[in-house]
């Protein structure tokens, strides 16, 4: 809830507008936004895109990168965050894929895998998040997570009516943009309390 209402008062002050895009959270990250009264000033709408038919149809993410990188992975999520911008013409997008649990993990794509990604205009950002939590606790530090880069893009300014949108082309420089996240760090992985995933 502080986090929400910080987020809020930044993007107010600037004239920011903000949308997401949501698998593994099930909405969980718009339902914070908006549990601060006021939140109609910035937030345009959220997208609960949990099958990745979902994903396709709802947020054009392109069918080869789910079928390459499956939808849990920095690809998706940073398509899923051009999407929504898009969608809704946003100065700032989060959007959020992962493995809740307790189930639909795997070796390579553990239960708590998460990935957020972040679009504004003059920065995109995909973090990496391992989360050892239950089902529930993986969800909310999912959300908390999301909130923290959409607070740090709060900093840009609003872009021009007439170019806002996804502030790259879908997918575009995934590679180069990848950043880990605070849980999974340069110094190695940091285990929080352990939530379950499914996207």
């Amino acid at each position: 809830m502080e986090l929400a209402t910080q987020l809020q008062a930044l993007f107010l002050e600037r004239g920011l507008t903000l949308a997401t895009a949501e698998s593994c959270t099930g909405g969980l990250v718009a339902h914070t936004v908006t549990e601060v009264a006021g939140s109609s000033g910035y937030l345009r709408g959220g997208i609960v895109a949990y099958a990745d038919e979902a994903k396709e149809r709802l947020l054009d993410v392109p069918h080869d990168v789910l079928d390459a990188h499956g939808a849990v992975s920095a690809q998706v999520a940073r398509a899923m965050a051009d999407g929504a911008a898009a969608r809704f013409t946003t100065d700032v997008s989060v959007a959020v894929t992962g493995v809740a649990g307790p189930g639909g993990g795997s070796p390579a794509k553990p239960v708590g895998l998460t990935y957020v990604a972040v679009t504004a205009p003059s920065t995109n950002e995909v973090r990496r998040f391992l989360w050892t939590g239950d089902r529930a606790a993986n969800k909310r530090a999912c959300c908390s997570r999301s909130c923290v880069p959409a607070r740090s893009a709060s900093r840009w300014r609003p872009r021009p009516a007439a170019s806002r949108g996804p502030a790259r082309s879908l997918c575009g420089d995934l590679g180069a943009r990848y950043r880990r996240g605070t849980p999974q760090t340069r110094h190695g992985t940091r285990r929080l309390p352990r939530p379950e995933a499914a996207y």
